[in-house]
């Protein structure tokens, strides 16, 4: 257990220092906002408006997925891996160490974005504002949990800001599915359902399981 908080206080550390990851994000994510209101037709119009849900969550997971790619830059310009690899720990606390450290920056960047998202689309979040927050969490904890696992995967490989993407996304469908089922119902102004929620909490528990396991492995290879 003390690995997984010296990880995530190393990490939030490092990009509070630098703060690469989350400009990088940000910027990301507000030109992706930028582009749909200026690509898709009407505007921030009331067909547009009912989409929301959708496009949200489109910026929220390509931002996760750049922010993702970046995970393990540090450690492998430094050839810190193999440091990993070899410390007296349990991995699999690495590994959630490193997820816990990737959701908080996430959030950061998921909090602007839908501030500014509601800017741009006219969308008043302000009524689900505690239901959506927890709707967010839960996805991006899923988000995080297997992309720091694939990301580790990924990152030795020679094509890997390609590589992750490929690997992870196919994965995130439960994920997305339920997060914007539930989204879509909030911005409706409807009770959150139980089902989409469900998905989430199965969909959590099984990457964060498979992150703690498969870390035992990754670093090895």
């Amino acid at each position: 257990m003390s690995a997984f908080w010296a990880i995530l206080w190393k990490d939030l550390v490092t990009e509070w220092r630098s703060r690469d990851r989350a400009v990088a994000m940000g910027l990301f994510a507000m030109l992706m906002v930028a582009v749909f209101q200026f690509a898709l037709p009407g505007g921030a119009g009331a067909e547009t408006r009912d989409l929301a849900p959708a496009l949200l969550w489109v910026t929220y997971v390509f931002a996760a997925l750049l922010g993702l790619n970046r995970a393990f830059a540090v450690e492998l310009e430094n050839d810190a891996l193999s440091a990993l690899a070899l410390a007296p720990v349990d991995r699999g606390w690495v590994g959630l160490g490193k997820a816990a450290a990737s959701f908080l920056i996430l959030g950061a960047v998921q909090a602007l974005t839908a501030l500014v998202f509601a800017l741009f689309f006219d969308v008043d979040w302000r009524p689900v504002a505690a239901p959506l927050a927890g709707v967010i969490a839960l996805a991006s904890l899923g988000i995080c949990s297997v992309g720091t696992l694939f990301g580790a995967v990924a990152v030795r490989t020679r094509f890997r800001e390609v590589m992750l993407p490929l690997l992870l996304l196919p994965l995130l469908i439960p994920l997305i599915s339920g997060a914007v089922r539930a989204t879509a119902a909030l911005h409706a102004g409807q009770e959150l359902p139980f089902e989409p929620l469900q998905l989430l909490l199965v969909a959590d528990g099984a990457y964060l399981i498979l992150t703690f396991v498969g870390f035992e492995y990754v670093l090895d290879e």
